[in-house]
């Protein structure tokens, strides 16, 4: 239902929160890119299993081979895509790759996720 008042019609706001006095603003467009990516980069199962892996402890690829029962070619991809996206960081050690978060800001994304996920099931 719309109220009419001095200049025209409004829509009825009964029972809506008062506007904030400024809306705050959003990020620059290059923001909301990167966060696009970034959430592209999450998208897959192996590649949340990775971060959930990684958020117990870091990890070498073997590790995440034998963890999650994927090939290591595969794993390799995807920690690739992860490294690529900012997820995770690699350190040499030795003949080995281990792997770790990032920041634990990417986990919470994840494992916020999968909350969100099991609640509905």
């Amino acid at each position: 239902m719309a109220t009419v008042t001095g200049g025209g019609a409004q829509p009825d706001l009964a029972g809506c929160a008062p506007a904030p006095a400024q809306a705050p603003a959003h990020p620059p467009a290059s923001v909301l890119t990167d966060a696009g990516d970034l959430l592209r980069a999450l998208a897959a199962p192996v590649r949340i299993a990775i971060v959930l892996q990684l958020r117990a402890a870091d990890r070498c690829v073997h590790e995440l081979v034998d963890a999650l029962d994927v090939a290591q070619p595969l794993i390799s991809q995807h920690l690739r895509v992860l490294k690529t996206a900012g997820v995770v960081q690699g350190e040499r050690r030795g003949r080995e790759v281990v792997y770790r978060l990032a920041d634990d800001h990417l986990a919470h994304i994840v494992v916020d996720a999968v909350a969100h996920v099991q609640e509905g099931k």
